[in-house]
């Protein structure tokens, strides 16, 4: 029997001049409570771009479709999407990936 792949989520945010670190606040808060409270949450990095200023993007990596869906429904996620879109310029449309290697080894 095959293991499925983990589910990848990767989402990217243009934020509003001067507003970096209040999306990044929030961001952490979502990212640390999502890895330490939901089983299905292997990855969530929170990374900023060197060439685009104020360009952030999540790289999340779940069991499956299932345990991002129940991130979903979590409070951590809701305090996220309260208070980020008085912080943003843009939200890129969320990808969707299977991943099909990895060099961390989870």
């Amino acid at each position: 029997m095959s293991v499925p792949s983990p589910f990848v989520v990767i989402a990217e945010f243009q934020v509003k001049p001067g507003r970096l670190a209040d999306f990044l606040a929030l961001a952490h808060d979502d990212a640390t409570s999502s890895v330490s409270s939901e089983p299905g949450c292997r990855t969530f990095d929170v990374c900023v771009s060197a060439a685009e200023a104020d360009t952030v993007v999540f790289y999340e990596v779940y069991d499956d479709r299932a345990a991002f869906d129940a991130h979903l429904e979590t409070p951590h996620f809701a305090r996220f999407r309260d208070g980020f879109p008085a912080l943003i310029v843009a939200e890129r449309p969320v990808r969707f990936l299977a991943r099909a290697t990895s060099g961390a080894g989870n």
